[in-house]
């Protein structure tokens, strides 16, 4: 009976024992979208029914008022842009009822927060991410090798077992170009997805398995990249490595680990068709006309071009969180040419700092820069145990936002869910209720 009370009330640590294992569930269902995203719901409602009833006296227990401020003020550098779009937005219901329910993130970051609030649960949290991760990239070598992914394929077997229809219609297993993993051919979101969370995995080889660890789960998934076909995750996961291998292994061993992936992607080039199309696009840019490198960039520079024709356009508060692809026709600086991406307008900027600034406007941007300084704040203040403890978290966060790269839709339910996630665990896990001096308001 303790231990049933325990589990609902909390444990000896303070928190919720079952928070852990709501954010590896919620992970692990990313394939399935509209589950994992009823896992999400369900969690953020458990979490506000249980401080509601407690009347927020138990908020200590579960996170230290640091954590409980950084996550608050991540979460609002996030939604509050959206709130302030929907004034003038080009479809204000839409951006309304998007800014509506995104309010269920509040929770979520609060609970993934705690999940990471005590040593256990930072132990079974990043463990369990760095497992998933681990299944994901095996799982990604056998497609690699058979065709299939095994785990997509019972997951699709379950799907046509329960609703007679497929995950993925026909058209769009013919049509995918790369190695899709367990999100399948419908969802080619899997280079991007493993990049931002390589960190836990090789956080977690490294710490076990000191270099030597390291560099097999480094090849591993640089290899499972590079057949996922997808140049953004390239970057993202060069951005890990950087961040991780450099007190690891030296300037001068990572040197060579970059050696060897160039080595690799060289080889790779000339056997693999998937790579090849990849690298002989980006030779695009060296091309002298705007023609050329927005070949190279597959229409991302017309897209980019009317991101910042609707940044002139709404300056203040953008076009609306979710609006892009409604004030794209108007900004299209190319409308008499069929865009590289097929039919129909574009759906977001495919760049942070641009959606930001096309969809929230100046005053979205300056939030998110607000967030991004107290996060920095935050980390630099922290002592070194509790960087210590916050490091994967981190690194995932920072590669998964960095600027100079392309990116998924952050104001979309998938990207914002895993970007949101990844910041609740590193403020959960840098100010943790055990946390050793460390303070965002010093």
């Amino acid at each position: 009976m303790a231990e049933v009370t325990a589990a609902i009330h909390g444990d000896q640590e303070g928190g919720w024992r079952w928070a852990p294992a709501w954010i590896l569930t919620y992970v692990a269902l990313w394939p399935a979208p509209g589950y994992a995203e009823a896992v999400l719901v369900l969690g953020a409602l458990a979490a506000i029914f249980k401080l509601v009833v407690s009347r927020f006296r138990g908020g200590a227990q579960l996170l230290s008022n640091q954590a409980w401020a950084l996550t608050s003020v991540l979460f609002c550098a996030y939604w509050v842009p959206e709130l302030v779009s929907v004034i003038d937005s080009i479809d204000r219901a839409h951006s309304f009822a998007q800014t509506a329910e995104d309010l269920r993130y509040l929770p979520f970051v609060w609970l993934a927060a705690s999940a990471v609030a005590s040593p256990r649960g930072r132990r079974v949290t990043f463990t369990g991410l760095a497992v998933i991760v681990g299944v994901w990239t095996l799982d990604a070598l056998v497609q690699a090798i058979t065709g299939t992914s095994p785990l997509f394929f019972g997951i699709d077997s379950i799907k046509q077992a329960i609703s007679h229809h497929p995950m993925c219609t026909s058209a769009e297993v013919a049509a995918a170009d790369r190695l899709s993993g367990v999100l399948g051919p419908c969802n080619l979101k899997f280079g991007q997805v493993l990049a931002s969370m390589s960190p836990f995995a090789l956080y977690a080889a490294g710490r076990r398995f000191h270099a030597s660890g390291w560099l097999v789960a480094a090849a591993m998934i640089g290899l499972v990249l590079l057949l996922a076909g997808s140049r953004a995750s390239w970057i993202t996961f060069a951005v890990v490595l950087v961040l991780s291998g450099w007190g690891l292994l030296g300037w001068k061993r990572l040197l060579g680990v970059f050696a060897f992936g160039a080595i690799a992607m060289a080889v790779m080039t000339a056997t693999v068709p998937q790579v090849r199309e990849r690298m002989y696009r980006t030779t695009h840019a060296l091309t002298a006309d705007g023609t050329g490198v927005d070949s190279a960039l597959s229409g991302r520079g017309r897209i980019w071009g009317a991101a910042l024709c609707m940044a002139r356009e709404h300056p203040l508060n953008g076009v609306g969180a979710r609006g892009f692809r409604e004030a794209f026709p108007a900004c299209d600086p190319d409308p008499s040419q069929p865009p590289a991406w097929g039919s129909g307008p574009a759906l977001h900027a495919h760049q942070i700092v641009l959606e930001i600034l096309s969809e929230t406007g100046g005053i979205g941007l300056l939030l998110w820069l607000s967030g991004v300084a107290l996060a920095w704040r935050a980390w630099r203040f922290a002592d070194e145990a509790a960087r210590e403890d916050a490091r994967p978290a981190m690194l995932a966060l920072a590669a998964t936002v960095f600027p100079f790269n392309t990116h998924l839709a952050f104001y979309s339910t998938f990207w914002g869910g895993l970007t949101l996630l990844l910041a609740a665990l590193y403020a959960g896990s840098l100010l943790s209720r055990d946390v050793r001096g460390a303070a965002v308001a010093r």
